[in-house]
């Protein structure tokens, strides 16, 4: 996108959308993005490990997150070795968005107190990295009542969100220099991990923190679908990038060609979580990748990812303007009194009814979103521009009990960033 036509899309989606900014005024969009950023540091972060949790149970202050596991729970991998559910599932998830979501805030603004926030996050991301004391493991989340506890079964969808992040705050002017030597180790530990268990032996599964596969297969790094061929070289290529080290930049040249091939096709069916991820790993790819037709074929695939996103995002808007504000303001459940569960290749999950489908709309719509913003240069419609603001401005974070307002909140400031640069 032409520096001009950026300034343009900044303009659009703060001063103009609202005449009051002439006046010194916040705009509605303005105060919606404040009330957003503060629900999700002061409902959904957790200070005892300094991590987000997926969602809210109750609005009562100090009962949010009355719902997460005990560390006994935890402890005995109860319901389930992923945490499926319990609010303890994508911790890692979230402190990766959270992370490239602050790198662009301070883009666009300069706020010298996102240093402090970004080292909140980093620290929590960390945790879930080493305190289990298996090197190069990602946790999903730990548990608040003992700083320790966590699950076994992490996934490559956590670690995809985890390594993105890192890699984003690395090259942000946030980190400090030993903050980055940190991130540079933490990403050679887990590019290390992949390279001792993704193997065929193992079916390219970097397997739970004991060692034994996981039966889910959400671990599989290779020989997977369409949107998920990147991630591995995306993980060996941002170790690589961060540590110098050629381990890294071999396993990655070995199998970025074939990746970019594979990724070509990703269907159209996916839920946008799972397009998101593709384009996470394809912009450390695009960023990194010296290879002029290689870089070429990862951008065309952005890009078409980035027309499945705005289809997304307008079928999105749809089905959140068929929900009225009482089903909207739903909290979630506690998962221990539901009364269905679902048998998942062993793991019992409980199932958590009409609450659900609303957790996940909220949630798309900002992954919606914030996939077309995320290619090189994006040439954003108004009409994207529109949606955006549409989805903020009618949204009612007060009564906001999903942690979707995290994509929320980065689809807007990755938006904010581009029209300043």
């Amino acid at each position: 996108m032409h520096r001009l036509f950026a300034v343009c899309l900044f303009s659009y989606l703060v001063s103009s959308l609202c005449p009051a900014l002439a006046e010194g005024d916040s705009t509605p969009l303005e105060k919606q993005t404040d009330q957003a950023w503060d629900v999700v540091w002061s409902r959904f972060y957790q200070e005892e490990v300094q991590t987000f949790a997926d969602y809210l149970s109750s609005y009562e202050p100090g009962k949010e997150l009355a719902h997460l596991p005990t560390a006994e729970e935890v402890k005995r991998q109860y319901p389930n070795p992923c945490g499926y559910s319990t609010g303890m599932e994508d911790g890692a998830i979230l402190g990766g968005a959270m992370l490239s979501l602050i790198v662009d805030r301070y883009t666009a603004t300069g706020e010298e107190e996102m240093k402090a926030a970004a080292e909140k996050v980093f620290r929590g991301l960390e945790r879930c990295c080493t305190v289990h004391g298996v090197r190069g493991f990602v946790a999903r989340n730990v548990c608040a009542e003992d700083g320790k506890s966590t699950y076994i079964n992490s996934s490559r969808d956590q670690v995809t969100h985890c390594v993105h992040g890192l890699w984003r705050y690395y090259h942000s002017p946030l980190p400090d220099e030993g903050t980055k030597t940190s991130i540079a180790s933490l990403l050679a530990a887990i590019a290390d991990r992949m390279i001792e268990y993704v193997v065929p032996e193992n079916d390219y599964d970097f397997c739970r923190a004991d060692g034994s596969r996981d039966p889910l297969g959400i671990s599989r790094m290779w020989n997977v679908q369409a949107h998920e061929a990147a991630r591995l070289p995306m993980i060996y290529a941002a170790a690589w990038d961060t540590t110098g080290e050629e381990i890294y930049r071999t396993k990655y040249r070995e199998l970025i060609a074939e990746a970019v091939d594979q990724s070509r096709t990703p269907k159209e069916n996916k839920p946008a979580y799972a397009l998101l991820q593709m384009q996470c790993s394809l912009e450390v790819l695009h960023a990194l990748e010296t290879d002029t037709m290689l870089k070429t074929e990862i951008h065309k695939i952005m890009l078409y990812l980035a027309d499945l996103g705005i289809q997304r995002a307008e079928h999105t808007a749809i089905r959140l303007s068929e929900m009225d504000r009482e089903t909207l303001a739903m909290t979630g459940p506690d998962w221990r009194k539901v009364t269905e569960w679902k048998d998942q290749s062993g793991y019992q999950n409980p199932q958590w009814g009409p609450y659900r489908n609303v957790w996940h709309r909220i949630r798309e719509a900002g992954e919606a979103n914030l996939i077309p913003l995320m290619v090189a240069e994006p040439d954003v419609s108004p009409r994207q521009a529109e949606l955006l603001r549409d989805l903020i401005v009618g949204s009612d974070y007060l009564h906001n009990s999903s942690c979707g307002i995290v994509y929320h909140l980065a689809a807007y400031w990755r938006a904010q960033a581009l029209g300043v640069k």
